[in-house]
């Protein structure tokens, strides 16, 4: 049967509603619903999918406990059937309930894929009834905020830090180097292509990546290589998209994560570097990025990690990290999704921070496999 799941508010019904929360509480039912505001394509707050906020009645012995102010997730049917899609889905009805409280992050009331038209719906809490404030690479972020992040992204990682289970009943988590997000990004007509043509087409991205000697094939050669390396360094969970758009702010200070679309099994760097290069302005990041690791990396043991990696290595391993921010993280991006000064500022600092940590030497001093 399919479980195709609208993508306008305007054909949202009662029956899709009530199918989505019922993937993850059959005890309980949408009574009614009413659309309050969208966001689309081109408005400058949507990227891969749009969003519909919602008010919510529910009926049933639970009805109190679930929000009554949910956000659904939906698909953007105009580029086909990505396997973004699924993979967000899985992340928020797999693997966010067992992680509780531990890690700040919207609660999901529901979540629904459909393999067959690449549609998808996720129900989540809408976090400004929480007074959250969402970040983007404008929003000024203190060393505090930064902390509050690092904090949260030390709790995901920790909570499956080369976990057996990844033989076990999390075999289904992807990797940087197989599944169908490797073969998304490595497929030539796909994102090879989009970054090609970005950069062809986009003279300050052209200009940019000429700045920093490289071309999109060296680009890509040399995120394909850092990504074999950490396939044989620790693994865990990461977010995978932890860029500082993707960030909010609770009243009382504390950082929370969303749209993890791109979560596998990788190497922790790929997350921190992508927060702190996004996160902070390029002064900051270059007076704080050394504490900032120590402290993530302190935050990691106190998690539960026996043996983080070392100073050292972390450094290496965050200079590394920086291509695929590049790359993959902003070429890939047209201006139309976050509009003009958000995506030339991403731009900025991340090939500010490939150039600034010699990203190239660290990846060329690379043994060879």
């Amino acid at each position: 049967m399919s479980t195709r799941f609208p993508f306008r508010a305007d054909d949202l019904t009662l029956a899709a509603i009530n199918a989505l929360v019922h993937t993850l509480h059959p005890e309980v039912d949408v009574a009614h619903f009413e659309v309050r505001e969208t966001f689309l394509f081109g408005s400058g707050q949507v990227s891969t999918a749009g969003r519909i906020a919602l008010s919510v009645t529910y009926e049933g012995e639970r009805a109190a406990e679930f929000p009554r102010e949910v956000v659904l997730k939906v698909a953007r049917p105009e580029l086909g059937a990505l396997p973004l899609y699924a993979n967000e889905v899985s992340f928020y009805t797999r693997l966010r309930r067992e992680l509780g409280t531990h890690v700040e992050t919207p609660r999901c009331v529901g979540g629904i894929h459909d393999a067959t038209t690449g549609m998808f719906g996720l129900a989540l809490e809408d976090l400004r009834t929480r007074g959250a404030t969402f970040s983007n690479v404008k929003t000024p972020h203190s060393i505090a905020d930064m902390h509050s992040l690092l904090d949260s992204a030390a709790r995901l990682h920790a909570a499956y830090w080369e976990s057996p289970r990844f033989a076990t009943d999390l075999r289904w988590v992807q990797t940087h180097v197989e599944g169908e997000l490797h073969a998304f990004f490595e497929h030539p007509d796909l994102v090879p292509a989009l970054i090609r043509q970005q950069v062809t087409d986009v003279q300050f991205k052209r200009e940019l990546v000429q700045a920093i000697g490289q071309t999109p094939d060296t680009l890509h050669a040399q995120v394909r290589r850092v990504q074999a390396h950490h396939a044989r360094l620790p693994r865990t969970v990461v977010h995978g998209d932890m860029h500082a758009g993707n960030t909010y702010r609770l009243p009382d200070g504390t950082g929370g994560l969303v749209d993890p679309q791109l979560s596998v099994r990788g190497f922790c760097m790929h997350d921190v570097t992508y927060l702190l290069a996004t996160g902070l302005s390029v002064e900051q990041r270059r007076r704080h990025e050394r504490e900032l690791l120590a402290y993530y990396l302190d935050r990691l043991r106190a998690a539960g990690v026996e043996r983080p990696p070392d100073p050292h290595a972390a450094f290496l391993e965050y200079r590394r990290a920086v291509a695929w921010c590049v790359y993959v993280g902003w070429l890939t991006t047209p201006i139309e999704n976050y509009g003009w000064e958000i995506t030339v500022m991403n731009h900025v600092r991340l090939l500010t921070a490939y150039r600034d940590l010699e990203t190239a030497a660290a990846i060329a001093s690379l043994p060879d496999a």
